[in-house]
């Protein structure tokens, strides 16, 4: 038996392999166009080890998706592949509709075709699991109550409108031909192997080289704070009891602002990695203009998710947030490796104009 996983070498995709190889005898099939946010220091355990398998390739490729399908007859694809970061997003949305929207159709598509194709018992133990992310439905007040599998989808980026196209792709190959999805819908994660134009690794490159750290307008956006090894058992556990054609949301249960999560990540460096002058890290934190419509505030309720299918994060943020530090600590080699010229020149771009 095997699983075909698209955008393995990302963030969360790679920490998914890496912890199905631990955890299971199953070979995976990972596809990933190696994009800028796609790695392969990542997997470089994983290397000469037959379990693995690594295509490089495009989710939107309709000719190689075939051939892959029909050499590993995978029992289910899980679909992690996506253009993922909003603030990208907005410089330059092209590349999300053509991933996020266009490519998930095209990989829908190949996957119905092999699908059909297969014996009647193969067909119903067939699954399609496709990852998805809380933002598609929008942005909260203070007051309001968590996300909940049903809000209804108000995207407010190029980035959310398109993984929310992508969502009602995935619902209507359910509705309309009978394929065998289950989609998740997550908060924000962090942890090991996340690149460092993110809020949380950006802010521990910086601060361990010196660098102002930058944070958004006020800092008081909230976002609810998710393991990135507790989405993948998560998705592993959908995978294997979710009802079909179910979404379920996957959080943390840890709602921080921003600034709260840089002092934070401050405190533990002061602690594990103190500066040479005996100062705090917090020195080096600075405001910069906010983003154009940048959300308040997401939170998810993962009741549904607990109550359907028995999971809960097993990190605390207290928890996770010092594992993330240490690993990063302990790997300044794929720190390196991560940050190319074409990474330095798009972070240098994002946070060109400090708040007046």
């Amino acid at each position: 038996m095997a699983v075909l996983i698209t955008g393995g070498a990302g963030f969360i995709g790679a920490n998914f392999v890496l912890d199905w190889v631990a955890n299971t005898d199953e070979k995976i099939i990972n596809l990933d166009k190696l994009t800028y946010a796609g790695n392969m220091a990542s997997l470089a355990s994983l290397q000469n080890n037959p379990q693995h398998v690594f295509v490089q390739g495009d989710i939107g490729d309709d000719k190689l998706l075939p051939k892959l399908l029909a050499a590993h007859q995978p029992r289910a694809v899980l679909n992690f592949a996506a253009e993922s970061h909003v603030d990208r997003s907005i410089h330059g949305p092209g590349d999300f509709i053509e991933t996020n929207i266009v490519g998930t159709f095209r990989l829908l598509e190949s996957v119905r075709g092999y699908w059909q194709a297969l014996a009647p018992e193969a067909q119903q133990q067939f699954r399609f699991l496709h990852v998805s992310t809380d933002e598609v439905y929008g942005s909260l007040t203070p007051q309001d109550p968590a996300f909940s599998e049903n809000n209804k989808y108000e995207p407010n980026s190029p980035y959310s409108a398109s993984k929310a196209a992508s969502d009602h792709l995935v619902r209507a190959w359910h509705h309309t031909y009978g394929l065998p999805v289950l989609t998740t819908n997550c908060s924000n994660n962090y942890g090991p192997l996340h690149f460092p134009e993110k809020l949380i690794p950006l802010m521990i490159v910086n601060a361990l080289a010196g660098k102002p750290l930058p944070v958004y307008g006020d800092g008081m956006q909230v976002r609810d704070w998710l393991y990135v090894k507790d989405h993948c058992s998560a998705i592993r556990r959908v995978l294997e009891g979710g009802r079909l054609g179910e979404t379920y949301n996957v959080g943390g249960w840890n709602e921080k602002p921003n600034i709260e999560i840089v002092n934070t990540v401050c405190a533990l460096l002061d602690e594990m990695r103190p500066r040479s002058d005996g100062q705090s890290y917090a020195t080096q934190i600075t405001y910069v203009k906010d983003r154009p419509g940048h959300d308040r505030r997401y939170a998810i309720d993962a009741r549904k998710l607990e109550k359907e299918l028995g999971w809960k994060p097993a990190e605390t943020f207290d928890t996770g947030i010092r594992k993330t530090v240490e690993w990063y600590l302990a790997n300044p080699e794929w720190v390196a490796h991560v940050q190319s010229g074409a990474y330095r020149d798009w972070v240098s771009k994002q946070y060109a104009g400090a708040a007046k």
